[in-house]
């Protein structure tokens, strides 16, 4: 995996969007409901991801965990030895294209080790986001997943799960930089009525209003794991005209408030932890 860190290494930068992300931190986060909108492949590179609830799993350094677009789910980044640290990569449905999807069942993950073919084409892949613009980043992405299927992971097949409305209004809001759809342009786009797009969502047991705060709170918490943006700043880019009001939001749905969050990125001498 040494390719790979050292690729991680090099390219380390806040410069946003970039198709992947690192996160890292000195101490011990315990994260709840954390979205999972797209399909994700985590790589371990350091420490130790534990997955609660009903997917109870240990991923440990040189090992992966790919994670299907499922409802969220609660995790522990445990740092071993001086740190945590992970490389994601977020996956849309057309990157499985060429593979013969799993309709007969469906996996909530797929596990496994970073073995050296798979570290080289992640690290390759960090390399080239960085060189090559975004509309060519899907070609390296569906290099992964194809990898993996040949690596012999053939449940990948079926991670990728029908989009519920819920799912599908997240990844709308999500595109949106502005973070304001209205629910007049959600029943345009999907064809219904506001009663009857309730009515959708009250039996999948949520609110428009719970994908909106799902939607921002899930960017919160991505910016404040993969950036050194201030708290404010970024309650600011979530929607928030308050800190005081994203913080307390963030804990309500994560179980920790932001400042908890980037402590644990932090050194005792205060300084920000480098990859």
């Amino acid at each position: 995996m040494n390719k790979l860190l050292n690729s991680i290494k090099i390219h380390k930068s806040d410069v946003e969007p970039l198709p992947y992300a690192v996160y890292s931190s000195v101490f011990e986060q315990r994260l709840l409901n954390v979205p999972i909108v797209k399909p994700m492949l985590i790589a371990v590179l350091s420490g130790d991801k534990q997955l609660d609830g009903e997917q109870q799993l240990t991923c440990s350094a040189g090992q992966f965990v790919f994670l299907s677009n499922s409802p969220t789910t609660s995790m522990r980044n445990i740092p071993i030895g001086s740190q945590y640290c992970a490389l994601l990569i977020e996956f849309e449905i057309s990157d499985f294209e060429g593979i013969k999807l799993n309709q007969t069942q469906s996996y909530g993950l797929c596990f496994g080790e970073i073995c050296s073919r798979l570290s080289a084409c992640l690290a390759q892949f960090v390399e080239w986001a960085h060189i090559a613009p975004p509309a060519m980043w899907a070609m390296r992405r569906k290099e992964i997943v194809h990898l993996l299927f040949q690596l012999g992971h053939s449940n990948i097949a079926g991670l990728v799960h029908s989009h519920s409305l819920s799912n599908q209004i997240h990844l709308v809001i999500a595109n949106d930089q502005e973070l304001d759809v209205t629910i007049e342009s959600l029943c345009q786009r999907f064809a219904m009525s506001e009663s009857t797009l309730r009515r959708k969502l009250k039996a999948e047991g949520i609110t428009l209003q719970d994908i909106k705060d799902q939607v921002r709170l899930g960017q919160g918490l991505h910016l404040l794991q993969s950036t050194r943006k201030s708290i404010g700043m970024i309650a600011n880019v979530c929607g928030y005209q308050s800190q005081s009001r994203f913080s307390e939001r963030f804990k309500y749905r994560f179980g920790l408030t932001p400042s908890q969050l980037r402590k644990t990125q932090m050194a005792v001498s205060g300084e920000n932890l480098t990859v």
